[in-house]
């Protein structure tokens, strides 16, 4: 276990935000991470994953613990299902490719999602009708305070839309291995939301299997979504906003187009990329950062742009969404 000073974060980030570690330890095992937290001359730590839901702002004056622990493992399966464990360290989208090189089923619709799998449930991450709540059966967290591994049932994680138990107690447990529950056959498919039909029918496929559907997902956000290798962003920076179902028919009345989709008998969903690109944003350059073209959703680093710019460019984003439309929209990326 290496300890490093004043390491530069921009490879270790998706927005490509040129930062500063004043420590750093890429951990390998749950016991490097326990020996790492036993440091008392760094009694400040800040746990880094994936690096693909957060945006710097400042450089990071602490201890900064880099979750590379790796194993993918099948715990269990029977004729119909297997129960998988990942390790926090795997690439969210190289494992997925995993589950679909085995026939495994359930999450192929969260295909290209950025990010490693120990951060997923942090943000209960989702797309295309599917939310890894879905799939999810535990996860073993381990407590900072007393260092010990604890197993998170689906119900103690207090899933929501985007949301979780570790979202809400941020600081208190880091995430070490997550395990599912997926199909081996009779797979489930969810081709109804976004264009995902579409996108099978322009293949070819009538009769889609899970890796047809996982196709048709990286086809789609590929279209969408700029590639953080090529250009700095962290996917979605925005939640959708969840509105009264009669603030919703008022503003109808004065956006015809206004899309909406029913979460319940009085609430509506409305994208927030609609919102942003009715508000002018899309496609907007400022400098070296700005508004995707394709993608109203996603702030992007075209270069060296600082994390405070960008911050400042999501605030407006925000004032201006709500003075013509008076609805908040709040940031679904973790502002660091």
């Amino acid at each position: 276990m290496q300890i490093k000073h004043n390491i530069s974060l921009k490879p270790y980030n998706t927005f490509g935000i040129d930062a500063l570690a004043k420590h750093y330890i890429g951990i390998n095992s749950v016991d490097e991470l326990k020996q790492a937290l036993n440091l008392k001359e760094y009694p400040s730590i800040f746990v880094l994953g994936g690096g693909s839901n957060m945006l710097l702002t400042k450089n990071i004056d602490a201890l900064v613990l880099h979750l590379n622990i790796k194993g993918i493992s099948i715990i269990s399966e029977d004729d119909e299902f297997a129960i998988v464990q990942a390790n926090a360290g795997e690439n969210w989208h190289e494992f997925v490719l995993w589950c679909l090189n085995n026939n495994f089923g359930g999450l192929e619709n969260l295909s290209l999602i950025p990010g490693n799998v120990g951060s997923a449930p942090i943000q209960n991450i989702g797309a295309y009708g599917v939310e890894l709540k879905d799939s999810f059966v535990s996860c073993q967290a381990l407590d900072i305070a007393s260092r010990t591994l604890k197993t998170y049932t689906k119900t103690e994680c207090n899933f929501g839309y985007r949301n979780s138990v570790f979202k809400e107690e941020k600081g208190k447990n880091i995430i070490c291995n997550v395990t599912f529950k997926l199909s081996k056959k009779n797979h489930t498919l969810h081709t109804s939301y976004g264009s995902i039909a579409n996108q099978l029918t322009e293949m070819g496929i009538e009769h889609p299997t899970i890796q047809d559907v996982s196709q048709a997902v990286i086809k789609i956000r590929q279209s969408k979504l700029p590639d953080p290798k090529k250009i700095g962003n962290s996917g979605s920076f925005f939640k959708n906003p969840v509105i009264s179902k009669e603030n919703y028919l008022k503003l109808k009345e004065n956006f015809e187009d206004i899309p909406g989709y029913t979460v319940s008998d009085t609430e509506i969903k409305v994208p927030a990329g609609w919102l942003i690109e009715k508000a002018g944003f899309k496609g907007k350059q400022f400098g070296d950062y700005g508004v995707h073209k394709e993608q109203a959703l996603v702030l992007v680093n075209y270069g060296n742009a600082k994390g405070q710019e960008i911050l400042q460019l999501a605030q407006l984003i925000q004032k201006t969404v709500h003075q013509i439309f008076d609805i908040t929209i709040d940031a679904e990326v973790n502002i660091i």
